[in-house]
C-alpha cells in the first residue's frame, strides 16, 4: 500500500512537471490569467479593508512596542 502511494506521488510529480515544461502557449495563458485574477482580488480586498488593515497593524505594532519598553 505505501509503494502504491509512492509511485502515485511520483506520477503527480511528473505530470506536474509536464504541464509546467509544456511549451504551448494555452499553459501560459492559464497562468497569466490565475496570476491576474489573484492581483485583482487582492486589489480589491485591499481597497476594501484599507482602515481596518490599518488599524490592526497599528494594535499589532503598538502591542510589540509596549512589549519591548
Amino acid at each position: 500500500m505505501f509503494k502504491k502511494m509512492e509511485n502515485k506521488i511520483q506520477m503527480a510529480a511528473v505530470k506536474a512537471g509536464n504541464t509546467l515544461m509544456n511549451p504551448s502557449g494555452d499553459q501560459m495563458t492559464g497562468w497569466l490569467i490565475v496570476v491576474l485574477i489573484v492581483v485583482v482580488v487582492g486589489a480589491v480586498f485591499m481597497t476594501l479593508y484599507q482602515n481596518s488593515i490599518s488599524t490592526i497593524w497599528n494594535s499589532i505594532v503598538s502591542k510589540i512596542t509596549g512589549l519591548l519598553n
